[in-house]
């Protein structure tokens, strides 16, 4: 059997070359010849896979992706190839979220900000918002919710609409698929009428897709707020429109720039791995008897001990301990232009995820925070 994998999908040699030969290939280098005698074939989302790429495969029985987006596949095409189908769900959720408070505490700590106390909107509540959301929860952070899809199929209770959020959120993050027609569309769902409604001193992130926020009415906008002399938004962007090559001068005007990798955590990537390993095995009717845990090395920081009454507002220093979004922002300024986008996600860093660590708390009490529920070891 040979199976086809990107060469940035980690573990793979371990989960499946015992299944048959592996090949390994570029991601955004894919060739329909090299899919003659494939049967399995496993890319991230900078891989489209279509009509065109498949049409020399006559022999691949299986498609899947490692990511949780699933914009990159003709899904119709595979259908009518009989081509079987699996994306990733929930992978990187954790590793997306944890982005995200790196983000939000560097912004708190640059702008002299508490995060007790502010409103937090999610924008896309699927499972990287659910992840951003029981990272808040957890710290007592209020949410809003915008997700009119759950709202229609669950009922509005628990949800708001996208133009109340962003009129009273203090922190706009986006978590949504990239959904270009239909009912809900999210291509540029942030636009140049959606931006006027953000508050004066918002914190905006994304970290889905790039064409989620229009980023020329973005740029537009950040410069007509100069002109009038008001506050500029506090940035995080680790998605752009038309990658791999981001809009050049929308990079000095964000706070934290980076190349595509808030789901890049080891265990994020590698926990895509492991569920395709399942699908394989399911669909060739194999024991799974491989997990995530056989391969994840020893983490650098193995356990502290802290006071459990900390403030919320007092974590950054052990949330910057296991992963600091900084070192990422200094990489893409220094490199992009040197190395390129998809050098950055090819070559990124190790980095762990919070449960990496272990927290053992040295006292109790009423304000005890839970660290198993914000995402560490206890």
């Amino acid at each position: 059997m040979n199976i086809l994998i990107d060469e940035n999908i980690p573990y793979a040699d371990e989960f499946f070359a015992d299944m048959g030969t592996v090949t390994r290939f570029p991601g955004r280098e894919l060739k329909a010849e090299q899919l003659i005698d494939a049967d399995i074939l496993l890319v991230r989302s900078i891989t489209k896979v279509n009509e065109s790429l498949l049409s020399k495969a006559s022999k691949l029985k299986f498609v899947g992706t490692a990511t949780i987006g699933e914009d990159h596949i003709d899904k119709a095409c595979l259908a009518s190839r009989d081509i079987e189908f699996s994306s990733a769900p929930g992978c990187n959720a954790v590793s997306v979220a944890e982005y995200v408070m790196s983000a939000i505490y560097v912004l708190a700590q640059k702008y002299h900000f508490n995060l007790s106390g502010k409103k937090v909107a999610i924008i896309g509540v699927g499972n990287t918002g659910k992840g951003v959301k029981n990272k808040l929860d957890a710290l007592g952070i209020e949410t809003l919710l915008v997700d009119p899809p759950r709202a229609k199929a669950e009922g509005l209770q628990g949800f708001v609409d996208l133009d109340y959020a962003l009129r009273n959120a203090d922190i706009v993050t986006c978590h949504t698929p990239l959904i270009r027609e239909g009912e809900t569309p999210t291509m540029h769902l942030i636009n140049e009428e959606k931006l006027k409604l953000l508050k004066q001193d918002v914190c905006l992130i994304n970290a889905c897709r790039g064409e989620v926020i229009d980023n020329q009415a973005l740029f537009n906008h950040i410069q007509e707020r100069q002109v009038n002399d008001q506050p500029a938004i506090k940035l995080v962007l680790d998605v752009w429109e038309n990658e791999p090559n981001p809009m050049q001068s929308l990079i000095p005007l964000a706070d934290i720039t980076t190349a595509h990798i808030a789901g890049y955590s080891l265990e994020g990537k590698a926990r895509g791995t492991e569920m395709l390993y399942q699908k394989v095995c399911a669909l060739l009717g194999h024991s799974a008897n491989k997990s995530l845990s056989d391969y994840l090395p020893e983490p650098q920081f193995g356990e502290v001990q802290l006071d459990a009454e900390l403030a919320v507002d007092s974590l950054t220093p052990l949330v910057h301990l296991v992963y600091d979004v900084r070192r990422d922002d200094a990489l893409f300024r220094n490199l992009l232009n040197e190395k390129g986008f998809d050098w950055l996600r090819k070559n990124y860093p190790v980095r762990r995820e919070w449960s990496s660590l272990k927290v053992k708390p040295l006292s109790t009490g009423e304000n005890q925070l839970d660290f198993s529920k914000i995402g560490f070891d206890v």
